[in-house]
């Protein structure tokens, strides 16, 4: 039923008689195998299911979704899924070992692929993060990772240049969701957001993972381990670094109690990452072009068409605001822009009555 160039059948691996039928007909498991199975949660642009076989061995399988699951209508070329393959290659080799799952094997036709899962015990970051507990070590791996990826990227540029060249899946997936419709959205910011995609579009240093988020990555055995590669391309990698701040400044405008230790967290990324970039030709103008960024995500994770869930109506509204005011007069550096940030949203919080 499920012959791996039969382009006409729907597969849904989320259904349970579906995926093990798929895995029996290409070979993947035995003909009388059949393995647990179970949903995994918080998809938005993927099917996600985790594969228990009596062997031991723990797969994740992952669908690529045409349409999203998020409040507006959002559609995405499922063919992303062959990136997200090609982008865990190629960080398996720039990465220490054990930084990203496996790749165990790609199906371009049903828009899937298959990966180890990553052992238990172990936690999401992002759901660590909205528990509150920040962890030094953590925020320092964080930056680390993104510099070797940015800094190894860059030596083998001639090379991944070349493999990573089509950034048609950032365009629908970033560009277009998080900039192009929260100028629609917010027209003050509008000159803003076209200057910085104009720019972006012209800027090739580096490997971007378009991702790099808390809710990508998993913590085992206190190592960060890093998930969804979609959107990877070579581009700016300034954006990577204002989609990432982002989730820690916005964190630090929510987390009342916890907002000196999100602040610091803030810094101590910047610095980090910093300090195992190196010396690379970009690094001059990395921290203005990022701090763009940063202001340019602030505002879209709270009037682009992915919007922080645990952010309230007043923080979203504060968090515009603020944004609005940074891209007025952007900062020229990374901990400027940090310390205005947080300078100009607790003078909202003491408005608001926080």
């Amino acid at each position: 039923m499920f012959p791996p160039g039969n382009v006409e059948v729907s597969l849904d691996i989320e259904q349970p008689a579906q995926l093990i039928e798929y895995l029996r007909a290409t070979g993947r498991i035995g003909e009388k195998e059949a393995p647990q199975t179970r949903v995994l949660a918080g998809g938005v642009s993927n099917r996600g299911v985790l594969v228990r076989r009596k062997n031991g061995e723990a797969w994740v399988l992952k669908q690529a979704l045409g349409k999203l699951r998020v409040a507006v209508d959002w559609h995405a070329d499922p063919r992303r899924i062959e990136r997200e393959a090609l982008g865990m290659r190629y960080l398996a080799e720039l990465l220490p070992p054990g930084s990203v799952p496996e790749l165990l094997f790609e199906d371009p036709h049903h828009h899937l692929l298959a990966m180890t899962a990553v052992p238990k015990p172990h936690v999401n970051w992002k759901s660590h993060l909205l528990r509150e507990r920040l962890e030094q070590d953590h925020i320092r791996q964080f930056g680390r990772m993104l510099a070797t990826i940015h800094r190894g990227s860059h030596e083998r540029r001639k090379e991944l240049a070349r493999v990573f060249k089509d950034r048609s899946f950032f365009e629908s997936l970033r560009v277009e969701p998080y900039y192009l419709y929260s100028a629609e959205q917010r027209p003050a910011a509008a000159k803003f957001l076209r200057a910085l995609v104009k720019q972006t579009r012209v800027t090739r240093e580096a490997l971007v993972h378009g991702d790099y988020s808390p809710k990508n990555i998993l913590i085992h055995d206190g190592r960060l381990i890093l998930l969804d590669h979609e959107v990877i391309h070579w581009g700016d990698p300034a954006f990577d670094l204002g989609f990432s701040m982002t989730h820690l400044l916005s964190k630090a405008h929510h987390f009342i109690p916890q907002h000196a230790a999100f602040a610091a967290g803030a810094a101590e990324y910047w610095h980090a990452y910093s300090e195992a970039l190196g010396d690379v030709p970009w690094r001059t103008s990395l921290g203005a072009r990022a701090a763009k960024h940063t202001a340019a995500c602030l505002l879209a994770r709270v009037v682009g068409r992915s919007p922080l869930e645990y952010l309230d109506s007043a923080e979203r509204r504060a968090q515009a605001e603020v944004a609005l005011e940074l891209m007025q007069n952007p900062p020229e550096d990374m901990p400027s822009l940090i310390d205005a940030f947080l300078h100009r949203i607790e003078r909202k919080e003491r408005r608001f009555g926080r």
